[in-house]
């Protein structure tokens, strides 16, 4: 089959598109055909040799997909063959025609999504879900600032937050970008670009601050909301898309009485499977009510790999990325 290889932790034009062997289930696992893998940031640092963890060489990268159940181990028959569904793997081997997985990450999902839909729910969504429902505790009424929010994970923390009944409070570089999260949800708009972050957080919020910032960016925009915050307020820490990782004034939050609190939605899946199930019994259900919403930017052929990373390495992306094998 064919599938993306990384050979040695490099730029990511060094990766391979190449035959390896098709994976064969163990007892306890089952073999999905894969029709779609969602891209995603933690990718591209994964296969550079830059992310928290560093798999063992060669690898197949790629932790979200959707298929059909291809074949099952002898005690790995709780989903019959042609089940469609999306899967998680432990962050490597999506990008690829098949995988290999134990059946428990796997969830059934209704003919009525699409292949590209369902690769790109898992990760995008469901680190928003988690991080403003278990790790930031957002409350309906609150007003949750989404920065970066068009991009995928942006996206889904605009739709998740209007779900939870916050006002929404949308930051990003552009008027192109602003109209995206506006059409998601966001009730206010903030154009970083040529708008001050933190007199215009305190206009719009009256001189009370924002109850909780969803930040996958860091760099200069963190440092705007950690002056920006509300007493009690949560500033949730999810990534570095701007390559910057910020210094907090950690004086900051003794005076203002708020927290900084870490999301790290790989560490979650694994230490509360339980939770992390009932979340996605709960984003289906959002999906079903059109409350969340799958934005696609674009569609790369599996061997165009480096080219859609590259594409979310740069931050050119309006929603998510899929490759076809």
């Amino acid at each position: 089959m064919k599938a993306i290889v990384c050979e040695e932790f490099a730029p990511l034009d060094q990766l391979k598109y190449t035959d390896v062997p098709e994976p064969t289930p163990q007892e306890n696992e089952v073999v999905v055909d894969i029709k779609a893998a969602g891209v995603n940031f933690p990718d591209g640092l994964l296969v550079q040799g830059l992310y928290q963890v560093k798999p063992p060489l060669p690898f197949i990268p790629g932790m979200e997909f959707s298929g059909v159940v291809a074949e099952q181990g002898a005690d790995a028959k709780v989903l019959a063959t042609g089940t469609r569904v999306l899967g998680l793997s432990t962050g490597t081997g999506a990008f690829a025609e098949k995988i290999a997985c134990n059946p428990k990450t796997l969830v059934p999902i209704p003919d009525t999504m699409s292949h590209t839909d369902a690769a790109n729910l898992l990760c995008a969504h469901g680190t928003a879900h988690h991080a403003l429902k278990q790790r930031g505790q957002l409350k309906a009424g609150e007003t949750l600032l989404v920065l970066g929010a068009a991009g995928g994970t942006g996206i889904a923390a605009v739709q998740i937050g209007k779900a939870m009944g916050a006002n929404v409070i949308a930051a990003c570089s552009s008027a192109e970008k602003l109209a995206i999260a506006k059409e998601n949800g966001a009730d206010e708009l903030i154009n970083y670009s040529d708008q001050d972050l933190k007199s215009t957080v305190k206009e719009l919020t009256g001189g009370k601050g924002v109850d909780v910032v969803y930040d996958p960016v860091g760099g200069e925009a963190f440092d705007s909301c950690s002056r920006s915050m509300a007493r009690n307020g949560r500033l949730l820490v999810i990534g570095f898309a701007s390559g910057t990782i910020p210094q907090l004034p950690i004086n900051l939050t003794l005076v203002k009485e708020y927290s900084v609190v870490g999301v790290y939605w790989g560490s979650f899946t694994q230490h509360e499977p339980a939770v992390f199930a009932e979340n996605m019994k709960e984003l289906m259900r959002w999906y079903s009510e059109d409350k969340v919403r799958l934005v696609t930017d674009r569609e790369f052929p599996l061997s165009e790999t480096s080219a859609a990373l590259a594409k979310v390495m740069n931050r050119d992306v309006k929603g998510k990325l899929v490759l076809i094998p």
